[in-house]
């Protein structure tokens, strides 16, 4: 015996169902999907006699749901989006061995364009494509097949898989530095100029928690940066002093291009997070990028 009825609704009139209880108009609805008002009214009638209920009632000049009609506006809204996934996900799996990624521009800069060649060798049937966004992209509306953000890790209808945490410490060049022994004391931080981001009120937060008095520093003076992957390159420049995100910098400090000038860290609100949609879970290209991450992690530390 099937699981569904014989009777179910088709999708051209769940279509039609949706976008007018979305617009609130047959008219509009008309328009959006390219038909006539009076074939939108025939789907939605027949829609109303296959359930035996009433969706939508007239107010004023136009159109609203009934409550019977919200509640089902709900799950069909639901159930079109599941079948787009769907169509999505067997589309990707079988058109090619592309791969997008989205991250933030710090994230491509500072950690994964250095660590490209290994992600070559070890997966070279992968074609990458990297989407660089300083905003939290929809995967599903940007045609993105994993990201990985800066968070808490809590993304409703995604899976997210925890890629490392961070710490925030103050790093320079060691030609800053030629001719002073390191570490030193956080206190004599206040004779080199601050390197500092958009937020500029990453010292003094920094300050406070490692218990130094912030008055002693001159935190209005110093280069500001709109990212922190471009104050970490000042850094190296040997134009200041940065706070910086370890991993954003566990390459340049492993390579000798940033010294730590003193010893306290502290930890970060946010870490870095690999996430995607639960149906790509199985799809081989994530799996695969999304160990060779995770590998990296380990390999770093």
């Amino acid at each position: 015996m099937s699981r569904y009825p014989a009777n179910l609704p088709s999708t051209t009139a769940l279509r039609v169902f949706e976008c007018a209880a979305r617009c609130g108009s047959f008219t509009i609805a008309a328009e959006e999907l390219s038909l006539t008002q009076s074939a939108v009214s025939h789907q939605i009638r027949g829609l109303e006699s296959l359930l035996g209920i009433q969706l939508f009632e007239r107010s004023g000049r136009g159109m609203a749901l009934t409550g019977a009609g919200d509640i089902y506006s709900e799950h069909v809204t639901q159930v079109l989006q599941g079948l787009l996934r769907a169509q999505q996900a067997v589309q990707r799996a079988g058109e090619s061995n592309v791969l997008t990624v989205s991250c933030s521009p710090n994230f491509a800069q500072k950690w994964l364009i250095p660590r490209f060649g290994s992600f070559a060798a070890t997966c070279s049937d992968i074609d990458l494509r990297i989407s660089a966004s300083v905003r939290h992209v929809d995967l599903q509306a940007d045609g993105i097949d994993i990201a990985i953000r800066h968070g808490q890790g809590k993304w409703p209808g995604l899976i997210a898989t925890k890629l490392c945490d961070e710490s925030l410490f103050p790093v320079c060049s060691p030609h800053l530095l030629a001719s002073v022994q390191t570490p030193f004391e956080v206190q004599e931080l206040a004779q080199y100029p601050l390197i500092h981001d958009q937020q500029r009120d990453g010292w003094e937060n920094w300050l406070e928690q490692v218990k130094v008095n912030a008055s002693e520093f001159s935190l209005q003076e110093g280069a500001v940066f709109s990212q922190t992957s471009f104050a970490i390159d000042a850094a190296i420049a040997m134009q200041g002093v940065a706070l910086a995100r370890s991993a954003l910098v566990e390459l340049d400090l492993q390579e000798g291009r940033l010294v730590r000038p003193v010893t306290p860290s502290v930890a970060a609100e946010f870490a870095y997070w690999i996430v995607h949609q639960p149906y790509t879970e199985s799809h081989s290209l994530v799996t695969s990028f999304k160990k060779w991450l995770l590998e990296q992690i380990v390999h770093d530390s």
